[in-house]
């Protein structure tokens, strides 16, 4: 048995990666919801976002729709870059206008989510995604020969 630091990295990474997601999706999509629905909180500490105000109500099903897809693990790539992209407009035309860095702009989570979204992009979605599920199921089907075979 290996027990190396670079073996035990290697074995928990796709479990590690997934967590990750799964906790950054998860949170992402309670804001959504504290957002569209009054829930958790509410928006910006009570109520909602008046449909369809911009950009506020957009923002907020993109949370909520993004987080949902990032959590599953569906089409992750893709949200991810919808989320991380919907995180720096966020940041750049709400809070960069108060202050420079976001320590001072109360910026942070918008900054640490657009990042953490970029990165789930890049690496993937890791284990327990329903994209593997997906991709797994197609790749049986087409093992399987379920082609039809040539006649000649």
């Amino acid at each position: 048995m290996n027990f190396s630091p670079s073996h035990t990295l290697r074995t928990v990474h796709p479990g590690v990666q997934a967590l990750f997601r799964l906790v950054t999706g998860f949170l992402f999509a309670c804001h959504g919801a504290a957002s569209l629905f009054g829930v958790l909180g509410g928006a910006h500490g009570g109520g909602t976002v008046p449909a369809p105000q911009w950009p506020a109500w957009w923002a907020a099903v993109i949370e909520l729709v993004g987080g949902v897809l990032v959590l599953l693990g569906l089409f992750t790539r893709v949200a991810a870059v919808i989320c991380s992209g919907a995180m720096a407009y966020a940041y750049f035309s709400v809070h960069q206008q108060h202050a420079l860095f976001p320590i001072d702009n109360g910026g942070e989570p918008a900054v640490l989510f657009c990042w953490s979204f970029l990165l789930i992009a890049c690496l993937g979605p890791g284990a327990f995604a329903v994209d593997a599920l997906l991709k797994r199921r197609t790749v049986t089907r087409c093992d399987r020969g379920t082609a039809p075979a040539l006649r000649t």
